[in-house]
């Protein structure tokens, strides 16, 4: 089971990437705004304050979008859709992306809890 991880500066694109989910059978995700380091300290720390380039317009916020994902060719499938829609997560200022093994879950309603709680 992985946790997918989705640190999103181009936030008009995260409603086609959860559709995009959704469309490959991901049924969860957690959305929380959340602002980065650099954006932070940029107008106090000369270093970050040079990279403000990076920035595009009055943004000042990105989100990061948490999936539980328990198969393995699913999370393959969510990258996928991030590509699709996101385009190059490597030009700077799109965000991130990385997935976490995960080796318990308690709480998670359904399936997942079933199985916890009958260990």
């Amino acid at each position: 089971m992985k946790l997918l991880v989705l640190v999103l500066n181009e936030t008009e694109n995260l409603n086609d990437i959860l559709e995009g989910f959704l469309d490959v059978g991901i049924r969860g995700a957690t959305v929380i705004d959340s602002t980065g380091m650099g954006r932070i300290l940029s107008p106090h720390v000369p270093l970050f304050g040079g990279l403000s380039y990076l920035f595009e317009g009055e943004r000042t916020s990105n989100v990061v979008a948490f999936s539980l994902i328990e198969d393995d060719n699913k999370v393959k499938e969510a990258l996928e859709v991030i590509k699709k829609v996101q385009g190059d997560m490597c030009k700077p200022g799109s965000g991130i992306v990385f997935t976490l093994e995960v080796d318990q879950v308690i709480g998670l309603a359904g399936k997942l809890c079933d199985e916890n709680n009958s260990a």
